[in-house]
């Protein structure tokens, strides 16, 4: 059984599975596609690394709700440790807020803080979604038993989907209250960051309404690791319970998906309990191969990328790796035909991106929040 301190390495390789891709992986499948457009196999992986249109759900579609499930997987580990050493639940609260704050922050330094063009600066971000929604749901943990979050976690997911089947009070008539341009959660960012979001005059992807589920997504991994930190018998048949309750996730969402679509953009509730399955299906797969049956020695290359994942986000924000890439092995491309030099640069950037990461994990460098 997993005690209450240790540390989960399933849980830094799985954070670095997550990353990988948008370190540089995704680009090398994409550009990998352009080169062999008749490959049945490469052409679908390519396809995956970009985002749906609007409906539907690719890998990409995967990776933010895997991070921010990941991240709820971890707090009852930390909210055990700050107990044990005998914290108050007003300093526990604190730090949750205080976390949250720093991400909303670093999310809007991501966004070009530095610009000073306040006016129109972006406020919402993936990283002040993360902050907000990992700190919501904590928050419910601390004062909240499990039965309790789940009536919670059941009633937003339900009070969502109705909130959607209204429609924008300033669209024309006849406009799909589904579409990107008719929805509920677009009419709510006009409303209250009208100059603030990612589609001027239409909405933001981490705007304010669809914010709610994805405290869910949060709360799912909390209950992940409250059961691999709590529930009785051992490792495998946790595994094995946690892979049943994914299949039946996966289930309900696609059925759900029938009623109301599958849509990461308004984060529907369809799409919370299929990236949510997704997800934990994932965990119990790294948790029941990395932590229970102790093979260990492959996740290293993952471990070192979990182990600075904010870093690695950021600083592709504020370092130009290609550049990086090209430096060294751009003669080396000029060589090949030009698709493969593509794909010999994004390999590049993905190896320099690691080895970055490596040098700061060999010094014990770790930007925590």
């Amino acid at each position: 059984m997993v005690t209450k301190s240790k540390r989960l390495l399933s849980l830094d390789a799985l954070r670095g599975f997550d990353m990988l891709f948008i370190m540089g992986l995704a680009w090398v499948l994409i550009d990998l596609g352009k080169c062999l457009p008749d490959c049945g196999a490469v052409q679908w992986l390519a396809a995956q690394m970009e985002h749906a249109e609007w409906d539907g759900f690719t890998h990409h579609d995967t990776i933010f709700p895997l991070f921010l499930f990941v991240a709820g997987i971890s707090f009852p580990f930390s909210l055990a440790s700050q107990r044990e050493k005998g914290l108050s639940t007003g300093r526990i609260c604190g730090r949750i807020v205080r976390r949250a704050v720093v991400l909303i922050l670093l999310g809007v330094c991501y966004n070009g803080l530095f610009d000073f063009h306040f006016a129109t600066l972006r406020w919402p971000s993936v990283l002040g979604r993360i902050g907000v929604a990992w700190m919501c749901a904590a928050l419910l943990t601390v004062f909240f038993g499990c039965r309790m979050r789940c009536l919670i976690s059941a009633a937003i997911l339900v009070g969502y989907s109705l909130l959607l089947l209204l429609p924008a009070p300033d669209i024309a008539a006849g406009v799909e209250v589904w579409s990107r341009e008719g929805n509920i959660v677009g009419y709510i960012d006009r409303l209250t960051i009208p100059n603030h979001i990612y589609w001027r005059g239409v909405m933001d992807p981490e705007g304010v309404l669809s914010t709610l589920p994805a405290i869910v997504t949060a709360m799912m991994g909390i209950f992940a690791g409250e059961w691999v930190q709590q529930g009785s018998g051992s490792g495998g048949r946790k595994s094995g319970m946690m892979a049943v309750v994914a299949a039946v996730m996966l289930l309900v969402g696609v059925v759900w998906g029938w009623l109301q679509p599958v849509n990461k953009t308004l984060w529907t509730s369809a799409f919370v309990l299929c990236a949510g399955g997704y997800s934990l299906g994932l965990f119990a797969l790294f948790y029941y191969v990395v932590d229970v049956r102790g093979w260990r020695r492959w996740a290293g290359f993952l471990r070192v990328i979990g182990v600075n994942s904010i870093t690695i986000y950021l600083a592709q924000r504020f370092v130009d790796f290609s550049a990086i890439s090209r430096l060294f092995l751009g003669g080396f491309a000029e060589l090949l035909p030009e698709c493969w030099g593509r794909v010999l640069i994004s390999v590049g950037y993905l190896m320099v991106s690691w080895l970055l990461l490596y040098a700061l994990d060999r010094c014990k460098i770790y930007l925590k929040v």
